[in-house]
C-alpha cells in the first residue's frame, strides 16, 4: 500500500480510478487484518500534486471483512467517476518519433499508455511518418467519435495537429481561411500535449511543467483551458496559425540558422542565438496595430495569467454575449490604427508568456492565455551591450519591458511591411541589399541591416515580407487549466471528496 497521510483529502475530480484488490497473502498477515477470515479490498488511484507543478498517480487501498459493503464503496465511487462528463473516454493519439530526442514512442507506451488504460481510455495511435502526416490524417478521420486529440511531441507537432483541427473546422462550417476577416468557428475538440521535444513551450506556459506525466493526468481528468489563436495572412492568403510566438529578427534569424544545424539537436538553439547575437542584425519597417481595448489587463502588470484567471472568464463571458448578439457575423471594426515605423532588431507577437525553463516568466510574463489579445514587443536598435542586457532579463524577475529601447502593446490585431516591401523598387540599390545579404549573414561582424528577416511562427520558419495578424478569442481548447498558483496545498477547492465518503 502507497504511503499517505492519516487524513487523505482528494477531491472526486482528481480520482483517476477504483479498482477491487486482491490482497495477497503478505497483505492478509499485517496486524487487525490476520483477524479477518477473508478480507476483501479496494484501491483508490489519484492525483497527487507534488513540487513545481508536477502531479503523479499514487493510489490507497482500503481493506474490510464485508464482501457487499466493499462493493457498495466500489460502485458508489465508480458512479462519481461517471459523473465527470468532462472526462475523454475515446481518444485519438499522433505520436512524433523523430522529435526532440527521438524520445516520443517510448515516453509515450512507457509513462502515458499505462495510466490511460489505467482510466479506461481508449486510445488510436498514429507514429507519424513524415510531415504534416497528423494535419491530413486529421482532414480524413471520423473526428467526431473523439473526445479529444493527444500528440506526443514538441511544439512542430502541437503547431501540425492545431493546424489540422482547425482547418478541418474550419472546411466543415464552409468558412474561407483565405479571408484574413472571416469569424473561425472555435474547436470544440480539446487538445493535449504530452511534451516529447526540443522546445515545450505551449504545454510549459499552460501547464507551468513540462513534464509527460502530469499532461497525461490533465488529460485523463478532463482538464479544460481555451487558448487564443492569431492568424497570419499575406495579400488575402492564408499562411499559418500561431499561438506561443510570432518573431521577426532576432528570434526569427535563430530559427532559419538553427534549421541548417538539426544534426546538432537541442544544442544548436545554443549556438544559432550566440552566432546571431553577434551579427546584431536590424531590420526596417511599418507596423500598424489596432489596440486591444476590450481585455482588462495591461502587458505591464504585476499579476500572471493563472487557473481561473478573471480576465480570460471575462474576456469569454464577452465573446458568448456577442455570439448571443451576432452568432459568427462578424462586426467590421471601425477603430483607429495606430502606425509606428523604424529600425528593430526583434519584433515579437505572443499569444502566452512564452515561459520555458531557462526563461521561466518567458517574453510576456503578463500576457493572458484567452482574453483575444496578443502581447507585441518591439526591440529598437540599440547597442550590442543593451541588447544583451534585455535578453538577461528574460532569465530574471526584473521588468523585461523596463528600456527605452523596448515598447510593448497590447493588440487584437496587426499588421508588419518591411521597408523592402514598401520601396517596390529594382534600383540598384536595392539589388546590391539583395547580392550583399548573405555576405553579411555569413559574417558575424558586419552589424548592418539586411534587407529582410524571418518570422519565427511558434518554431517553424515562414518567409514574408508583409503580414497581416489578427486573434482569435478562445478558438480551440487544450487539456489543461493554466498554471496553478499555489500547486503545494489546495485541499479546500472541491466539496465533494473521497473524505466526505470515507
Amino acid at each position: 500500500m502507497s504511503p499517505v497521510p492519516d487524513n487523505c483529502f482528494v477531491p472526486t475530480s482528481e480520482i483517476i480510478a477504483v479498482e477491487e484488490t486482491e490482497l495477497n497473502k503478505k497483505q492478509r498477515s499485517i496486524g487487525k487484518w490476520q483477524k479477518m477470515a477473508k478480507p476483501h479490498a479496494f484501491t483508490v488511484y489519484y492525483v497527487k500534486k507534488a513540487r513545481n507543478h508536477r502531479w503523479r498517480c499514487r493510489d490507497v487501498t482500503f481493506w474490510c471483512a464485508d464482501e457487499i459493503l466493499c462493493n457498495q464503496w466500489i460502485q458508489a465511487l465508480k458512479e462519481l467517476l461517471e459523473m465527470q462528463t468532462c472526462r475523454p473516454k475515446q481518444l485519438l493519439v499522433y505520436i512524433n518519433p523523430y522529435g526532440g530526442k527521438r524520445q516520443g514512442k517510448r515516453i509515450y507506451e512507457q509513462k502515458v499508455a499505462p495510466l490511460f488504460s489505467l482510466a479506461s481510455i481508449s486510445t488510436d495511435v498514429v507514429v507519424t511518418e513524415h510531415a504534416n502526416h497528423a494535419k491530413d490524417n486529421l482532414f480524413e478521420v471520423n473526428i467526431n467519435k473523439y473526445d479529444g486529440v493527444v500528440c506526443v511531441g514538441g511544439d512542430g507537432m502541437f503547431s501540425e495537429v492545431m493546424h489540422g483541427l482547425i482547418g478541418r473546422m474550419q472546411k466543415d462550417s464552409g468558412i474561407d481561411q483565405n479571408n484574413p476577416k472571416a469569424p473561425l468557428v472555435q474547436c470544440n475538440i480539446r487538445i493535449g500535449i504530452i511534451p516529447a521535444g526540443s522546445t515545450d513551450c505551449v504545454c510549459y506556459s499552460t501547464v507551468g511543467i513540462s513534464d509527460p506525466v502530469t499532461s497525461a493526468l490533465h488529460i485523463i481528468i478532463g482538464d479544460c483551458q481555451p487558448l487564443d489563436v492569431s492568424s497570419v495572412h499575406q495579400n488575402n492568403t492564408f499562411l499559418k496559425y500561431a499561438v506561443s510566438l510570432l518573431g521577426y529578427g532576432f528570434y526569427g534569424d535563430v530559427l532559419k540558422d538553427s534549421e541548417k544545424k538539426r544534426w546538432m539537436g537541442p544544442m544548436r538553439y545554443d549556438y544559432s542565438g550566440f552566432k546571431t547575437f553577434l551579427s546584431h542584425h536590424y531590420y526596417e519597417g511599418t507596423i500598424s496595430f489596432q489596440p486591444a481595448k476590450h481585455t482588462l489587463g495591461s502587458p505591464r502588470d504585476k499579476d500572471s495569467c493563472r487557473t481561473g484567471c478573471y480576465i480570460c472568464k471575462e474576456s469569454e463571458r464577452q465573446l458568448a454575449e456577442q455570439r448571443k448578439k451576432c452568432g459568427f457575423k462578424h462586426e467590421e471594426d471601425e477603430e483607429e490604427w495606430k502606425v509606428i515605423k523604424g529600425k528593430f532588431l526583434a519584433i515579437n507577437v505572443v499569444n502566452m508568456c512564452c515561459a520555458c525553463p531557462r526563461s521561466p516568466k518567458g517574453l510576456s510574463p503578463a500576457a493572458h492565455l484567452a482574453d483575444g489579445s496578443a502581447d507585441l514587443i518591439l526591440v529598437r536598435k540599440c547597442s550590442r551591450f543593451d541588447f544583451l542586457r534585455y535578453l538577461v532579463r528574460h532569465t530574471n524577475k526584473d521588468d523585461q519591458f523596463d528600456f527605452s529601447f523596448v515598447d510593448v502593446y497590447r493588440v487584437k490585431s496587426f499588421q508588419f511591411t518591411s521597408k523592402l516591401s514598401e520601396d517596390n523598387e529594382s534600383s540598384v540599390t536595392d539589388i546590391g541589399k539583395k547580392h550583399f545579404g548573405q555576405f553579411c549573414r555569413d559574417h558575424p561582424a558586419c552589424c548592418c541591416n539586411i534587407a529582410n528577416s524571418t518570422w519565427n511562427c511558434d518554431g517553424e520558419t515562414l518567409d514574408s515580407s508583409a503580414i497581416e495578424v489578427r486573434v482569435h478569442c478562445q478558438l480551440m481548447k487544450l487539456f489543461a487549466r493554466g498554471i496553478e498558483e499555489n500547486c503545494k496545498d489546495e485541499a479546500a477547492y472541491s466539496h465533494s471528496s473521497v473524505e466526505q465518503l470515507l
